[in-house]
């Protein structure tokens, strides 16, 4: 009799400890959330965390919090996101630069984008913009290219980050035009090498070269990708410039642990994607030059991995070495 019942007893404790994780799952979330940015608060992605952030609180009814980890482009917080525990309060929003194009740049990469995270869902994806300075004779991409073949002493570009510097390489191995980089701190120092003629072109993201573009400091021969930007309607795209592989963009997303349970991952895929694709949070994004997110977990791991692939082509062909 003893021993039944202290079987039972045994019995009961392991249905206890299998039906823990079960019920913390089903009872998610019940404690505040945490959203790990690797950039100081004010930049872009910042302003994103904090935008889909408050979104989310809203919609699953717990807090959530913004923590700030700049460093190493991104990489510090990426890491230390990566080791937290599993149990979906601790998410990150990250950039392309410091997930796909660091997976393909940087060997020694504690972490990798698909298999250390579940990419939960895109927040926006934006195009660059490439840039020459406003008195330049070439009109048009075609005319670009030829002058850089006949003025190879005077094709250098500017670049701030190893995104800007892969898309011009692209640029140079789509079209055969020679370019020497010419390093910057920020995408905005870049645009003033540009103007002041220091620099033949950069290529960059869209909030610095607007303004620049539309106060006609810069001139904008075409943006990345097959479709216009809304920013800058009059300008054409690569493909439309008869360059449809250079169609390097950057973008911004959600990921969690890739051990957490599948039922939380679902529960937080389709939360913030009604988050993102709220009207006001989507206009937002928009009001930012930035095109909203909200694809599937499925679709966003799809587009990681093919910019992994496709980073790291440019960078073998282009021989390009990135310091860590």
């Amino acid at each position: 009799m003893i021993a039944n019942t202290r079987r039972w007893w045994i019995v009961l404790a392991f249905a206890l400890i299998a039906a823990a994780p079960a019920h913390a799952q089903s009872d998610y979330p019940n404690k505040t959330i945490r959203i790990i940015v690797g950039f100081a608060a004010g930049g872009g992605n910042d302003i994103y965390a904090r935008l889909v952030g408050q979104k989310l609180q809203e919609l699953i009814g717990q807090t959530v919090i913004i923590e700030n980890k700049p460093g190493a482009g991104a990489r510090l917080a990426n890491e230390y996101a990566a080791n937290q525990p599993a149990d979906g309060y601790t998410l990150l929003v990250a950039a392309s630069g410091g997930m796909s194009i660091a997976a393909a740049i940087y060997p020694k990469l504690s972490y990798h984008p698909t298999r250390s995270f579940v990419p939960l869902t895109m927040i926006a994806n934006f195009p660059l913009i490439l840039a020459i300075p406003a008195n330049h004779p070439a009109k048009d991409m075609q005319e670009l290219v030829a002058w850089m073949k006949a003025n190879p002493d005077k094709s250098n570009y500017a670049t701030s980050s190893p995104a800007f510097t892969i898309a011009t390489e692209l640029f140079k191995l789509k079209t055969g035009a020679p370019g020497q980089p010419i390093p910057y701190k920020s995408s905005g120092e870049s645009l003033v090498s540009v103007v002041g003629g220091q620099t033949l072109l950069t290529i960059a993201d869209g909030p610095p070269t607007v303004p620049l573009v539309k106060g006609g400091q810069v001139r904008a021969l075409a943006v990345t990708g097959s479709e216009r930007s809304a920013e800058l309607p009059d300008v054409p795209s690569m493909a439309e410039a008869g360059l449809p592989d250079v169609n390097t963009g950057l973008w911004s997303g959600l990921f969690v642990q890739a051990a957490t349970p599948p039922p939380i991952v679902r529960k937080l895929e389709e939360t913030l994607r009604r988050a993102i694709a709220d009207p006001d949070v989507s206009a937002k994004l928009k009001a930012m030059a930035v095109n909203p997110g909200g694809n599937s977990s499925d679709e966003f791991r799809a587009i990681i991995d093919a910019d992994i692939k496709t980073t790291a082509e440019v960078v073998k062909a282009a021989n390009l070495t990135f310091a860590e």
